[in-house]
């Protein structure tokens, strides 16, 4: 994004905060947490409205607009700038600048998914792109920027409750036979649990075990007390890691110490699901070993038959051969350049762009969504007065497992600390650098105030990666009711000098 800056590119952030990238940025769109919904709508206001839509795009190659073009007619920009604090006329003109760029493209993070709407926020977005025919050709489409690395090939893989490999619904009995008879076992008509039913699971008696793999839920879940009082039933724990963590010191009845990216062969695949191969550059330290030779021995003890799989490639050839979508990516075709799915056959070059020439739906067509504001599931009070955000920074990674044991890393950022506007400082009596307490309804903790113009009055924000105080203690656990993405970017909160 730099690089295109530098080119001449515009580039527009809406973020709660001041981040870096605002700095280059045309515009800055500092909204509220949590009216994402409010922000968009507001600029299909005024792209309906001024006719700026891509009439033909809708005709050909959507449905439903007719129904989002009448609920975005009660969203104009002044209303919208006295929900999410965002000037109409930037609105108008983020609008504008948007509908009529022929390569305008959307990039989004989890600032916009964790949010207990964060389905509702998605979908609006995507009825951004199709109303405009931002979409099926370079530098366009609705992108997500993941928050780990390789999240893209996870999901491929099949790491979600609902899918098998390759995106085929676990649900479909024709789906579910291909894979039993491909894996010589019988497989279960109901869908697993998503992550924040497994944390509930924990307290209702559901799940009596939990395998961990490169995960610290207790630091990084939210209401993270109340998972640490769940994993208090939990009958045996398995960890799988690089390091011990405070969680898995205290609960893991069995370590298995794993391999690094550096350690093991492989695939990653990045946001334009490209997928690349990824090479062992040392070996496994000590005696770690590498994952896939953890999971097969351990599921062949438990009595599983199966198959040889003597290296990664072997594993890939596995998915490739029942997902259609990946068929044609092999190892010998990834060597010297990676290759984007859907590839169907090993002669097809893969597909640049997933939805061209028209949206990769069965029908061919686009869906846009009618979609309604729905605030915060908590907002400011008397007693909570403050609206908490979480985030991340530069120098930490997630539950900071790796990173803080790095003194070059500490010497730069070790002591926990939250950011707050100098209005609310001068009104609590704080100077920079002071220690506060944060409290919300689930916790309490004590970090370091630093006073930043990055943050509007009313607005605190914390990095999640401070063991010693950790910023989950204060947010709550409800999340989204499709999904269960829990809403980390705004609880309500009070912070008291120290």
């Amino acid at each position: 994004m730099k690089k295109a800056v530098r080119k001449g590119a515009t580039l527009v952030v809406a973020d709660p905060r001041r981040i870096w990238l605002t700095k280059i940025a045309k515009r800055h769109l500092q909204l509220r947490p949590g009216t994402d919904v409010w922000l968009i709508n507001a600029m299909l206001h005024v792209i309906f409205a001024e006719g700026l839509q891509d009439d033909a795009y809708l005709a050909e190659h959507t449905e439903g607009v007719e129904a989002v073009r009448e609920i975005v007619e009660r969203y104009p920009p002044e209303e919208a700038a006295a929900v999410t604090g965002v000037p109409a006329e930037d609105i108008r003109a983020t609008a504008r600048e948007y509908a009529s760029e022929r390569y305008a493209a959307v990039f989004y993070t989890l600032g916009i998914t964790e949010h207990a709407c964060a389905v509702d926020n998605i979908w609006s977005l995507s009825n951004l792109v199709l109303a405009t025919g931002h979409l099926g050709y370079e530098s366009t489409g609705l992108n997500a920027l993941r928050g780990q690395n390789n999240v893209q090939g996870l999901n491929d893989s099949g790491a979600n409750p609902a899918y098998y490999p390759g995106y085929q619904s676990a649900d479909d009995p024709e789906v579910r036979a291909k894979f039993a008879a491909a894996w010589g076992v019988e497989l279960p008509e109901t869908l697993g649990y998503r992550l924040d039913q497994m944390m509930s699971g924990l307290h209702d008696g559901r799940i009596k075990a939990l395998y961990l793999v490169g995960e610290n839920p207790a630091h990084t879940e939210p209401n993270a007390s109340h998972v640490e009082e769940g994993f208090e039933h939990l009958e045996f724990v398995v960890a799988q890691d690089l390091f011990l963590n405070e969680l898995t010191e205290r609960y893991a009845d069995v370590v298995f110490p794993a391999s690094s990216f550096a350690e093991k062969d492989g695939t990653f695949t990045n946001t334009e699901r490209r997928i690349n191969r990824v090479r062992a550059a040392v070996p496994c330290p000590g005696e770690a070993r590498v994952d896939r030779d953890v999971v097969v021995d351990l599921a062949r003890a438990m009595g599983a038959t199966w198959p040889e799989y003597p290296d990664a490639e072997s594993v890939w050839n596995e998915l490739a051969d029942l997902s259609p979508a990946w068929y044609g990516i092999r190892y010998d075709r990834l060597e010297e350049v990676g290759l984007q799915w859907p590839c169907l056959d090993r002669d097809d070059p893969g597909s640049r762009f997933l939805h061209a020439p028209r949206p990769a739906r069965p029908n061919g067509k686009g869906k846009l969504w009618p979609v309604e504001y729905q605030p915060p599931i908590e907002l400011p009070d008397a007693e909570y007065p403050l609206t908490l955000s979480t985030g991340r920074t530069l120098y930490h990674y997630n539950s900071a497992t790796m990173t803080m044991r790095e003194a070059g890393i500490t010497d730069k950022q070790e002591d926990p600390f939250f950011e707050v506007s100098a209005e609310d400082a001068s009104a609590l009596g704080l100077a920079d650098g002071d220690w506060a307490r944060l409290v919300s309804r689930r916790g309490d903790l004590e970090a370091r105030a630093r006073i930043t113009d990055r943050v509007y009055p009313g607005l605190v924000w914390m990095a999640l990666h401070f063991a010693q105080a950790k910023v989950n203690w204060l947010t709550h656990d409800v999340g989204d009711p499709l999904i269960g993405t829990p809403e980390y970017k705004v609880s309500a909160v009070r912070v008291e000098p120290l």
